[in-house]
């Protein structure tokens, strides 16, 4: 009995081991939350494209305004806008573990990082709300005020978004660079360079999913203007 009471002094005496597991518990909980929510985005990325798809076709004037199929796509698009609503509930939660775990090398980091996580984020729990208009929750009146809110914090996110993703293709070009001066050293010394050859290769495939990442964002940037100026403006409209 006397050997157990130093360690339980100890831990009263050691008040940071506490906390230190109280802030772990509080990690683990976000992180699993976040792993659980992730499961739904496979869903969401599908209803994503069905509804830019049903919004070219809207949009290209294929089909009269006349026509039963035109009322019956307008309807569908705005359905699948409301269920993807659904599918964001608790999602703000990824960005605040996004933000949470990045590592800083600048202040511009900090900056762009908080513009783009901190935009989306506040986005993603504004679209909550919206939902909850749009399912009955919340009264009407509130709808536009929300929506108008929600769709400037997600243009926000993507100009962060997409400002971070050009300052990690300059930093691949700035890798390569090395990279390849190293290659030009080994070359003239009748060395081996297998090695900074697949280095290459791999940051060429980054760069290249990077810049698709960086044209997916312009387009979502765009149809979130559209939403800010509600469809006014001649390239929104036609977008």
């Amino acid at each position: 009995m006397e050997t157990k009471a130093p360690s339980n002094l100890a831990s009263s005496q050691n008040p940071k081991s506490s906390i230190t597991k109280s802030v772990s518990n509080d990690r683990d909980f976000l992180n699993h939350l976040e792993a659980y929510l992730a499961k739904r985005d496979g869903v969401d990325k599908l209803l994503k494209i069905s509804r830019y798809a049903t919004r070219i076709i809207l949009a290209s004037s294929l089909l009269p305004e006349t026509l039963t199929l035109n009322r019956r796509l307008k309807s569908f698009e705005s359905s699948v806008g409301v269920s993807r609503k659904a599918f964001r509930l608790g999602k703000f939660v990824q960005d605040l573990n996004a933000l949470r775990n990045t590592c800083f090398d600048s202040k511009e980091d900090v900056i762009l990082s908080i513009i783009a996580y901190g935009g989306e984020g506040l986005y993603m729990f504004i679209e909550q709300f919206v939902w909850f208009v749009k399912s009955g929750l919340i009264d009407a009146k509130h709808s536009r005020n929300l929506q108008k809110i929600s769709a400037w914090a997600e243009f926000v996110g993507y100009i962060g978004s997409i400002s971070l993703k050009i300052r990690d293709l300059k930093r691949i070009n700035e890798d390569e660079s090395r990279l390849l001066s190293t290659i030009e050293i080994s070359i003239s010394r009748g060395l081996k360079y297998d090695e900074e050859a697949k280095k290459i290769q791999k940051m060429k495939e980054k760069r290249l999913m990077k810049r698709l990442s960086i044209v997916q964002d312009l387009a979502d940037g765009l149809m979130a203007l559209a939403d800010i100026r509600d469809g006014k403006g001649g390239f929104q409209g036609r977008f």
